[in-house]
């Protein structure tokens, strides 16, 4: 407890320099759950007392939030601040007017507390139109215990991987795999191989259009045949005559037969929940190879907060913007309801109070700390998605060969946001 109230103290200190504003009367909207509502609403509460203003709060579940926030804009009956999904950035601010530039109230908004990457993914159009609420990327995860039954160290690169395929599968049994690479999963670990081989991201921001060549995507979705071939990932077909059920739910995960997976750091807990007893997950670094132009870690934003342009009392929203990621009383009350905030001060402060597992502590550290291109919110646009994923599946079932599906991936990709070309 003491401990908690020195890292409170601190931040205190810390968060002085905002200019004191007139009461001004705001709304905020989210979406979530019973403890993140609780949480949010509290936060408001200690947040407005604080620097003199009332937040009504307006919450919902996830769907049905995307519409309901659609008509609002659409309207400009918004609430002045937003919790806003990162993939819906493009849809209501391609040009970067959509919402509020945030980087017009640093006086009330301590940016600092951002790296320049963690701004730029919030950023549309050079316009810093949402604030990161916390940061999520894509890490390795593997079962420790599954590697030490085999006598293998945890991979490091991908030729490690494809060397403990074999020896997993001579010392657990035939059906053991080191990796899992099923649809979503799939298609970011092709990202990833491409990603690395060019350097670059799957949208080029400067002209919304696939940034890899066919013969690029190609040789990545390739190098996914010879992880089936090579046993190190099981086969499309395999695991829909398994139901297609999720991995966390999968009895081969549980007793470490299928000893590995590349997930969201967040998702740790999930993941590891599962597990059958004396089994321990851990995370890894980035696997790569020796010519990779980078690292290619997949982060971004899990969600932002944002400001309407409409508001009218935009200073005071940035005020308590400020409080819920960066000030002792919103962060205290937040806590992890939203993962592990983006915000440097926040996040010193949940771990010096010990409110956050090692374990995420750990798998965060890795994607804050990788490599690569800025990650376009178009990477997880619903069509852009599901086209990935068919000709991907297509590919996995023989039915087209890697340069036909890199091809209708990326015709399909530009075919689909044309419509957010200038």
């Amino acid at each position: 407890m003491r401990k908690t109230a020195t890292a409170l103290v601190s931040l205190a200190l810390a968060s002085t320099f905002a200019t004191p504003l007139l009461a001004a009367d705001l709304r905020m909207s989210w979406w979530g759950g019973d403890s993140r509502h609780k949480a949010t609403q509290e936060a408001l509460k200690v947040c407005g007392e604080k620097h003199g203003h009332t937040i009504a709060p307006e919450f919902t579940g996830f769907d049905g939030h995307l519409e309901k926030l659609m008509t609002q804009i659409a309207g400009r009956t918004e609430a002045d601040i937003m919790q806003v999904n990162w993939p819906w950035l493009p849809l209501f601010s391609i040009k970067g007017d959509g919402f509020a530039d945030l980087n017009d109230f640093s006086e009330y908004i301590d940016l600092s507390n951002w790296t320049e990457d963690q701004l730029a993914s919030g950023s549309m159009n050079g316009k810093l139109n949402g604030l990161p609420v916390s940061t999520t990327g894509r890490v390795f995860f593997f079962n420790t215990t599954s590697f030490q039954k085999a006598g293998l160290p945890l991979p490091a690169t991908w030729d490690d991987l494809f060397a403990a395929a074999k020896v997993l599968k001579e010392k657990i049994g035939p059906d053991a795999y080191p990796m899992n690479a099923i649809k979503e999963t799939a298609v970011l670990l092709v990202s990833l191989r491409a990603t690395q081989a060019t350097g670059k991201d799957l949208i080029d921001p400067e002209t919304t259009t696939v940034a890899w060549t066919p013969e690029e995507l190609a040789a990545a979705i390739d190098f996914y045949g010879k992880m089936v071939e090579g046993g190190v990932v099981m086969s499309q077909k395999d695991a829909a005559a398994e139901g297609n059920i999720n991995l966390f739910e999968s009895p081969k995960w549980a007793d470490g037969r299928i000893a590995g997976s590349y997930e969201w750091d967040s998702t740790y807990s999930k993941f590891a929940d599962p597990l059958q007893e004396g089994q321990k997950l851990e995370a890894v670094k980035l696997l790569a190879s020796p010519d990779a132009r980078t690292e290619g870690v997949y982060r971004k934003p899990s969600m932002v907060f944002s400001i309407s342009k409409n508001s009218k009392n935009p200073q005071a929203a940035a005020q308590i913007v400020n409080c819920l990621l960066n000030e002792p009383e919103g962060i205290k009350a937040l806590g992890s309801s939203r993962g592990l905030p983006a915000s440097n001060t926040a996040a010193k402060a949940l771990a010096d109070a010990g409110s956050t597992e090692m374990e995420l502590i750990v798998a965060n550290a890795i994607v804050t700390a990788g490599a690569g291109p800025t990650v376009s919110p178009f990477n997880e646009h619903p069509e852009v998605r599901s086209i990935f994923i068919d000709a991907l599946e297509e590919f996995a079932y023989g039915q087209i060969d890697a340069q036909t599906a890199a091809e209708e991936i990326i015709d399909g990709i530009n075919g689909a946001l044309k419509k957010f070309r200038s």
